[in-house]
Formats: structure tokens, C-alpha cells, sequence
């Protein structure tokens, strides 16, 4: 997967772009953080550090966020690269990391103007537990595909559990829960299709 030095200041550069990107969305909307911080349920204090790039957001302060914007994680962290193009090599694939839950988010096909679905990988190390409060847009499409591992996924409070080769399809509405029982890390595909 190249060097860790390498891959760490990609990483950097994207928090980066998303800390401005973050500013910029909220600065387009008027709002002040107490604004953002009681529309989205994420503290000021964490949406003021995420903005000026001293943290980056977790993945459930991440998903808030973009239900309050109507977008995507994949929309939004496409926002902060450059312009999109039809072949998206592996080298250039947007990554983004919440190591404090052990999450890493590679968008393998980010969202393109005029298309309405996106290809994700996901990777989850074992233990991990990732809940999201609502989808980012109510109603979206999702195609869970478990390449490695064992994946137990929640939603509408039905947990499926899900090994390697298997594939939920479903649209999402309220709260979903990823969780990864080990002993082995999980990595999976997710197709996502605006509504």
C-alpha cells in the first residue's frame, strides 16, 4: 500500500482540505458554531478544532455533519480533492482515517457530477463499533458487500451478521451500527446511490 510516511502526509493534506471545507459550508450557511453545534449534535468545541485542522472529525461527528450539509461522507470528502476524472487510479484514491475507532475510509469511486452512486471501501479493525445517529441523506441506497473478514451490521434494529462474500441491500433511514467481532479486522465494499 506504499510507505507509512508517504500515506501519513496524504492523510494530513485531506484533514487539511476538509477542515477548510468544513469552514467554508458553514460560512456559506451563516451560521455560527453554536449554530452547527445544535443543528448537528456535535460540540462547539469539537467543530471549532475540526475546522481549524487541529482534529479531524470522527466518523459519527463526520456523518452528522453531512446530514446537516445534505451530502454524502463521499460527497463531502470529494469536495476537498481536486476535479474528478473517469479513471480513478489506487494511488489517488481519497483516504480518510478515524484511528481513534479504527476505521479507515478509502472512496474508490468518489461521487462524479451526474452520476448518483459512488464505490466505497471500508475497513474496521477487530472490535471496532461505529454507530451513526441517521444516514447523511435520509433514504439512501446502500450495497454492503463483505470482501474479508465478518461484519455485524444494525439497522431498523435488526442486526445481520454478515462473512465474507455476503451482501445486504437496503435503504437507509434511521440509525445503522457497524461493528466488527474479530478475531479478524473486516473490510468491506459499500455502494452508495443517492436517492
Amino acid at each position: 500500500m506504499g510507505n507509512d510516511r508517504a500515506d501519513d502526509v496524504v492523510l494530513q493534506a485531506v484533514d487539511a482540505r476538509l477542515a477548510r471545507r468544513l469552514g467554508e459550508l458553514r460560512a456559506r450557511q451563516g451560521w455560527s458554531l453554536e449554530d452547527l453545534a445544535e443543528r448537528s449534535g456535535v460540540s462547539r468545541s469539537a467543530l471549532s478544532r475540526a475546522e481549524r485542522g487541529e482534529t479531524s472529525p470522527t466518523a459519527a461527528q463526520l456523518n452528522r455533519l453531512c446530514n446537516v450539509y445534505g451530502r454524502t461522507m463521499s460527497q463531502l470528502l470529494s469536495e476537498v480533492e481536486s476535479e474528478p476524472v473517469t479513471v480513478v487510479r489506487a494511488a489517488e484514491q481519497p483516504v480518510w482515517e478515524d484511528s481513534a475507532s479504527g476505521f479507515v475510509r478509502r472512496s474508490v469511486s468518489p461521487p462524479y457530477p451526474g452520476l448518483r452512486g459512488e464505490l466505497v471501501e471500508g475497513r474496521l479493525v477487530a472490535g471496532a463499533d461505529i454507530a451513526y445517529d441517521r444516514p447523511p441523506v435520509s433514504g439512501l441506497e446502500q450495497h454492503l458487500w463483505v470482501l474479508d473478514g465478518t461484519l455485524h451490521f444494525t439497522a431498523q434494529d435488526v442486526e445481520h451478521h454478515l462473512a465474507a462474500g455476503d451482501c445486504l441491500r437496503l435503504r437507509v433511514w434511521g440509525p445503522t451500527r457497524f461493528r466488527c467481532p474479530g478475531p479478524d479486522d473486516v473490510r468491506y465494499a459499500l455502494a452508495v446511490v443517492l436517492p
